[in-house]
Formats: structure tokens, C-alpha cells, sequence
């Protein structure tokens, strides 16, 4: 029987089991690995098919697979490895930006991300994807921002001139308990009343209650994530109204 399971640190409380079951109606087993990268590596290659790969894991990972998804290469980052012969390395968090824009109909044409982390890496690579014919990167530490922009041939500013820009899809990707004081208001004067707001956080979201044409739950991203990433593990499509009752 094929096994798959999450590395990462912290892994507690991660939705991945509780979601993975439900796909499958728990014909998988599905383990949680926390545990240094080395460590957690080595538990993989000896005992399971497939791993999800969690922070602060993701940029090991792709270092240590043979073949990288067009995403994952794009991403500089894997989230999911398949084990079949070799290592498959791909990043299902782009298929979870895309998944949660495409279900609602938006087609953005002058996208904003928030944060430059590894999921603004994701967001950057799904709005070229959703065709996106503008692409601005802001961030607290403007070198960050500016780093991703020049890695993907888009623009940074700092977060004092977004007032400047006019996008019609906001993914704001910086996590809750690290959320500004002074940016979440600076982003609801300037920015966010016209347009779609992605928000990558989900347990303590910041801008759930933004006035906004819409806002898309980091949930969403999630469960376009899974949908994803569970057919990658198994060659099966998951049960997709299973998983979105699971998520809520």
C-alpha cells in the first residue's frame, strides 16, 4: 500500500491529514514528520511514496529531487515530492492560486502581492499563469521584493508607494501574526475596495473583513492545492466534495 506523509517544522496542526483522508476516504495512510531536513529526508526515501513539503523545507527539497515541475523550477521551491524511480519535485501552491482565482471567474490583469516569501514566489508564477499583464511585488524589506521582481521580470516598490497602483487582484501572502499594523490600513485606503483579494493566511486572515469586490479565502488555496497535489500521489482524482467539507 502506497504512504505518504508532511515534513516540515512545525507540522502540528496542519490541515494534511484531516484533507488527504477525506480524499481518499482514508485508504492512504498519511503521516506527519517533524523532524530536522536531513532527517525527515531520509524517513521518506525509507518508508513512504510521496511527502508534501512545508516551510522551512521547500527550497532543501528542491535541492534534493532529480526532476522539477516547470512550476517548481520557476518557484525555486517544492511542496510535493513523488517517488517513483526517481524524485519528482513539483510546487502545488501555484496550482492553488490559480485553482482559487480561476473558480470565480476573475481574468487580473494588474496584479499586487503582498510579502516575498515563498508563497508571494507561488503567486508570482500563477499570475503570469492567469495572465496578469502587470505584476507588482511590495514588501516590508523593499531588497526582498525587489529580488523576487528582478528573479520573475516584474516590478517592486515599497510599501509606502502602492498608493500609486491601481491592481484589480491583491494577493497578500504575509502571515497573520506577522501582519503590519501599518500596512493593513494603508492597503485598505489605497487599494483594496476594487479589487479580488487572495489572502494566503487562513487561520488568522487580516483582511477577511476588507472592503473589497471580493475576497478569496487562503482555503480556497489551499483545497486547489490538494486537488492537485493528492492526483500527483496517487493517479486518482480526489473526492472533491469531500475535501471542501473537510476544509470547512
Amino acid at each position: 500500500m502506497k504512504r505518504f506523509a508532511l515534513i516540515g517544522h512545525p507540522v502540528a496542526g496542519s490541515l494534511s491529514p484531516r484533507l488527504f483522508e477525506a480524499a481518499y476516504e482514508g485508504r492512504y495512510p498519511y503521516d506527519l514528520i517533524d523532524a530536522p531536513f536531513e532527517e525527515a529526508w531520509e524517513k521518506f526515501l525509507a518508508e513512504y511514496d510521496g511527502i508534501n513539503v512545508t516551510a522551512p523545507y521547500k527550497q532543501d527539497a528542491f535541492r534534493a529531487v532529480d526532476v522539477l515541475s516547470d512550476e517548481a523550477m520557476a518557484c525555486g521551491a517544492v511542496n510535493l515530492v513523488v517517488k517513483d524511480g526517481i524524485l519528482r519535485g513539483y510546487n502545488t501552491d501555484v496550482d492553488g492560486v490559480v485553482g482559487a482565482v480561476r473558480e470565480t471567474g476573475l481574468q487580473p490583469s494588474n496584479t499586487l502581492i503582498v510579502g516575498a516569501g515563498g508563497a508571494a514566489m507561488a503567486a508570482v508564477v500563477a499570475a503570469g499563469i492567469l495572465g496578469s499583464k502587470t505584476i507588482t511585488i511590495a514588501n516590508r524589506t523593499y531588497e526582498k521584493a525587489a529580488a523576487l521582481a528582478a528573479a520573475h521580470s516584474c516590478e517592486a516598490v515599497p510599501l509606502e508607494d502602492i498608493g500609486r497602483l491601481n491592481p484589480d487582484f491583491v494577493v497578500y501572502t504575509i502571515p497573520g501574526d506577522a501582519s503590519s499594523s501599518s500596512i493593513i490600513p494603508h492597503l485598505i485606503g489605497n487599494l483594496l475596495p476594487g479589487a479580488v483579494i487572495l489572502e494566503a493566511e487562513y487561520k488568522h486572515p487580516a483582511l477577511a473583513s476588507a472592503p473589497c469586490r471580493k475576497y478569496i479565502s487562503g482555503l480556497r488555496w489551499i483545497l486547489h492545492q490538494a486537488v492537485a497535489g493528492y492526483s500527483l500521489f496517487t493517479g486518482e482524482a480526489p473526492n472533491l466534495e469531500a475535501l471542501s467539507r473537510a476544509i470547512y
